[in-house]
């Protein structure tokens, strides 16, 4: 489980990093609506895993390009902004659960229409 501190410090690298990204002016990177679902920062603070969730993402292997080229960018800004003893190497992965999440609420609704009749 992590310390109050290393929880704060996600907070606020996660925080920091939903304003930066879109300010990122990498068209490959500017795909849809980006959201930052989740951190999780090693104890010594040398590592980020930040994952993303993006509605409306073309292309997700030039996605991951495009935030692999802006990592230093992001990486100096966070720096300049939070006030860490190491700003953290940053690790994107691509979140999901979302997307899942209204696919199989799509089909729920689906179910649910046709239940309604039975009953009249």
């Amino acid at each position: 489980m992590a310390s109050n501190k290393l929880a704060r410090t996600n907070d606020d690298i996660q925080r920091v990093l939903s304003n930066l990204l879109t300010q990122v002016k990498d068209p490959r990177v500017q795909q849809g609506m980006i959201s930052v679902t989740r951190v999780e920062t090693t104890g010594d603070l040398r590592y980020s895993k930040i994952w993303l969730s993006v509605f409306g993402m073309e292309n997700e292997k030039e996605f991951k390009r495009g935030l692999k080229s802006a990592s230093g960018w992001l990486r100096h800004e966070m720096g300049s902004i939070l006030n860490l003893r190491y700003t953290p190497e940053l690790v994107f992965e691509i979140d999901h659960s979302i997307e899942q999440g209204a696919y199989i609420s799509g089909l729920i609704e689906k179910l649910d229409t046709g239940s309604g009749e039975d009953e009249a």
